[in-house]
């Protein structure tokens, strides 16, 4: 029998990591519902108001802004974490005495990430555009999308660090939860950052990707605005935190849990 090709190993992979992120309710709850709930709560308490400072509405401001969100939730914290409990439970382990090549079941892991990252922003600015009037602009549409990519490459590549320097899931969890939602805060995607915010959060925030991969798509929706809008300057630096990130989780990445996170062996003592 002929072993099947690598787009058919990866489409089926790409399949079988999907559906379990959809029988996932709290993972399917946290990337796609409510990133939702946060920009029906923004809207409600902030409306149509303008902030003054950067001359759009806060309604503006929010819907790409959750995207990125969104976009970052479903490939760092889900290849992270995913990955970190699929070793646990020795799925990885048994993975790896397939003949399944290894790159193809991380493959589909991120390219079923990429999948949810894309339906969560077309979601949010979905809503953004019938709820909240949202304009779309064709000529922009092309920044928007590669911007979109290099984000979650490189995201998914700090997911794919996550799972390697976590020694169980559950500290993946603890490390996804610390890091992303705290920078989120410091990256303006939850608060604007004006000119009298503290330069110390403007500083903190232009060393970590996030800010960038927020204003580079942002700016693909700006009213106003001429060109294609392409932030060469914020891709590149995205794609190098991407490359430095795959390199390092690529060299730690353990397919197997260690020793250490395992259970102890029972020591039988004498009555």
């Amino acid at each position: 029998m002929a072993r099947p090709g690598t787009v058919p190993l990866l489409r089926q992979q790409t399949g079988y990591q999907a559906k379990i992120f959809f029988r996932t309710p709290i993972a399917a709850f946290f990337t796609l519902i409510f990133p939702l709930m946060l920009l029906f709560l923004f809207g409600a308490l902030f409306g149509t108001g303008e902030i003054p400072e950067l001359g759009i509405t806060f309604v503006q401001f929010f819907t790409p802004a959750l995207a990125v969100f969104s976009a970052a939730n479903a490939t760092f914290s889900n290849i992270g974490v995913g990955t970190a409990y699929q070793r646990d439970e020795g799925i990885l382990k048994r993975v790896r005495g397939t003949p399944l090549p290894a790159w193809i079941f991380m493959g589909g892991k991120i390219v079923a990430s990429t999948l949810i990252a894309a339906m969560s922003v077309v979601l949010m600015m979905g809503v953004g555009v019938l709820v909240y009037g949202i304009e779309v602009y064709p000529r922009t549409l092309p920044a928007a999308t590669v911007t979109f990519l290099v984000g979650t490459a490189c995201f998914a590549s700090l997911g794919l660090l996550v799972a390697a320097v976590s020694p169980t899931g559950n500290a993946a969890t603890a490390i996804t939860n610390a890091t992303l939602l705290p920078l989120a805060f410091l990256s303006g995607l939850f608060i604007p950052i004006t000119d009298s915010s503290p330069a110390w959060l403007t500083t903190v925030a232009d060393i970590f990707p996030l800010s960038y991969f927020h204003e580079a798509f942002a700016a693909a929706f700006l009213p106003g605005t001429t060109g294609t809008q392409f932030d060469w300057g914020s891709l590149g630096y995205m794609a190098l935190w991407g490359v430095v990130a795959l390199l390092l989780g690529i060299r730690w990445f353990k397919w197997e849990k260690p020793v250490s996170s395992g259970r102890r062996a029972k020591v039988k003592t004498q009555s």
